[in-house]
Formats: structure tokens, sequence, C-alpha cells
């Protein structure tokens, strides 16, 4: 049994969402978002690399010589699956490991908002889900995917780096597809894409121009395309979209973009009140005729307005959302500033002007 496993099982045990690997340090836990040093001895770069090769193939360890990182998946039967980072660093070699519920949360066990399951209907169009690193993205899709397997009848195809969450085929046929295993990258995975006769497709990470380009390419073709981004909100996703073009096509991406784009979800994770995990906050911009003008337009800046005034329809500002968490009293109105995009509404006891 490999070395590392022990460590593996107790992350699960402890709870903890990360395990960090660095050499001149001892193993380090991420508990409730806290770094948490487990009272092990300090790793050494020659014993930490003996560890991390137990459980990279061959080929996986030419990669990660030449390209100095790797992304990978790791299963330990009876445990979990654990996404995985290898890199150099200059103390030596490092991983960091992030654990993959091995059941899959749906919507509701997730507390997110209802107006997901509409989006999850839908039939064709661009939906991103956005956020920082570690927000909870690739759970939010997940939960997503598992909602349409449960209720319809489509061909699913996944591209991810690493694949994470494995969906059974329940009234779905889901294709998922990994990064450097069975396919060489995002783009060329959506160059082919449309062949394969998929009514949804994934994309683990929308990381560059061909990628995005693609990927509004199968959505103006019929298709419904989920993507993530790292960005903090629904404006400076639509810019973030666009601002990947030349400056010569973006008005023609505008024009597509507005077509296309049915939904953004913005989303960050906060540490809950009573510290015993956290919890996420949506921003919701849904896709609709005054959103294509805007986007045509050039007006991303008038968004936040616009889902403002959409809270009939399930749109909703992220501080709304830290509204909401504080008065279900799942989180603390200092974890709500510390998120908050306007502060001054969470800095005193008064929240009406929400």
């Amino acid at each position: 049994m490999a070395q590392i496993n022990e460590l593996f099982k107790t992350m699960k045990d402890a709870g903890a969402s990360d395990l960090h690997l660095s050499a001149g340090f001892p193993p380090i836990l991420r508990l409730k978002g806290n770094m948490s040093r487990l009272d092990l001895p300090v790793l050494t770069n020659d014993g930490l690399t003996s560890m991390l090769y137990e459980i990279l193939s061959p080929d996986q360890r030419q990669y990660l010589e030449k390209n100095r990182d790797l992304d990978t998946a790791y299963e330990l039967q009876g445990v979990a699956r654990f996404r995985c980072n290898f890199l150099y660093q200059h103390r030596g070699i490092s991983a960091v490991f992030r654990i993959i519920p091995t059941d899959i949360l749906t919507i509701e066990d997730l507390k997110l908002p209802k107006v997901l399951y509409r989006i999850a209907d839908l039939r064709q169009g661009l939906v991103v889900v956005t956020g920082p690193t570690g927000s909870g993205k690739s759970t939010t899709l997940a939960a997503i995917i598992d909602h349409i397997n449960k209720t319809r009848e489509a061909h699913i195809l996944t591209v991810e780096d690493p694949i994470e969450f494995v969906h059974p085929n329940i009234k779905c046929l889901i294709t998922q597809r990994e990064v450097g295993t069975h396919t060489h990258s995002f783009a060329d995975s959506l160059k082919v894409a449309t062949r394969e006769d998929p009514d949804i497709i994934l994309v683990g990470e929308m990381r560059d121009l061909e990628t995005i380009s693609l990927a509004l390419t199968c959505a103006a073709l019929g298709i419904l395309v989920f993507g993530t981004l790292h960005t903090n909100n629904a404006a400076k996703t639509i810019d973030r979209i666009i601002d990947a073009f030349p400056s010569d096509q973006q008005n023609q991406v505008r024009s597509m973009l507005g077509d296309s784009v049915k939904a953004i979800i913005a989303q960050q994770l906060l540490r809950t009140k009573d510290d015993q995990g956290r919890c996420a906050a949506n921003e919701i911009l849904l896709g609709s005729p005054a959103l294509a003008n805007m986007i045509r337009e050039g007006k991303a800046n008038q968004i936040p307005s616009l889902i403002q005034g959409g809270l009939k329809e399930g749109m909703q500002t992220m501080d709304a959302a830290l509204k909401q968490l504080i008065n279900e009293n799942r989180i603390t109105r200092k974890a709500a500033y510390e998120k908050a995009s306007d502060k001054t509404l969470f800095d005193n006891k008064d929240m009406t002007g929400l």
C-alpha cells in the first residue's frame, strides 16, 4: 500500500478539504478554511519525492520532471477520490490534494438557489460558473449535472482536468474525458465534440482564447454548454470572455455572446457561523433580451442594476445572497463583510438598503 494512503485516510477522517505536502514542513490539512499542521515529522525532499512517486505512473513522473507541474486524480478505494497537483518550488517537490466526495451532493443538499433547477433544465446556450479557486465551482456543476442525469435523457460530454466527480449513467449517457489522458487539451476535445452528438457539454475550465471560442461556437450550435472561469462576478465574467479576443473580433463576439449566454453563477465560499463547515453565496444573472443588448453595446457595468431588477425571475446580487445567509443565521456579519462588493452595507446593523 502506498505510504501516502495513510495521510489520505487521516485527511478524510478529519473532515479536511485539502492536504498540503511540501519539503521542509510536516503535512498540513486545510480544515474549515484554516491551515492546520499535523503532528508528524518534517518532510524531506527525498522522502517526499519517494512518497509521491509511488502513486505516479512512469509517464506521469516523466511529465512532471519535464513540465515541473502535473494535474491528475487519484482514487483510494473505500476512502475517496482526490484531485492532485504536483509541483516544484524553491524547497523541492510539493503537492496539494483536494478531496472529492464520493457521493455527489444535490442542489438541495448544498442549499443552492432553487433557480439552479431552471438553469439545469435549459436546452441550449452558455452557462458559466465563476469564482476564485476553491470556491466550490466543481461541486455546484456536479450537482447541476446530477439533476440533469436524473430528470431527462441526454448525452452529456465532460472535458475535465482532471476528472473529479464520476457520474453514473442514470437517465443520461455520460462521457467523461480527462485532459492529458483521453485528450490533449480542452480545445482539442471541443474541436471534435460536435461529432460526438452531445446535448450537453461541460468544459472544466475555459482557460484560453481557443477554448472560449469553441465553447461559444458549440453554444451557438444549439448545445447546452457549462464552463468555468476565475472571475468574481457576472459583469467581470462578460468582460473576461470578450477581452480574451483580439480587438478586431470583439464586436462579433459581443453579438455571439449576447445571443448565447443563458446564465452566470458567481460563487464564493464562507465559513459557517457555527464554524462547522462552509456554505456558498451565489450571484445569479439570467439571460434576457436586455442582457443581450447590454453585452452588444459594451455596457457590462449596468449588469448589477439588471440583476437587482430581476429578483422575481430568480436573479440576485452577491450582496443580497450574503444578506440572506446572515438572516438565515448561517454566517456572521464579519464573514459577509469580507466577501461583500459594497462593504458599507455590512459595517453596521442596518441592512435595509440591501
